[in-house]
């Protein structure tokens, strides 16, 4: 249960892979479209 681990969140730290301990950060789309229509004014 350490660096080497690639089960666990350190790990996946570690290693930069992505899983079930360490989901992807989901980009934010509603900020972007209200700046997009701030920027068209």
């Amino acid at each position: 249960m350490g660096k080497g681990d690639k089960k666990t969140v350190k790990g996946k730290r570690f290693k930069g892979s992505f899983g079930k301990c360490r989901p992807r950060k989901k980009k934010k789309l509603a900020a972007k479209k209200v700046a997009e229509t701030e920027a068209a004014k």
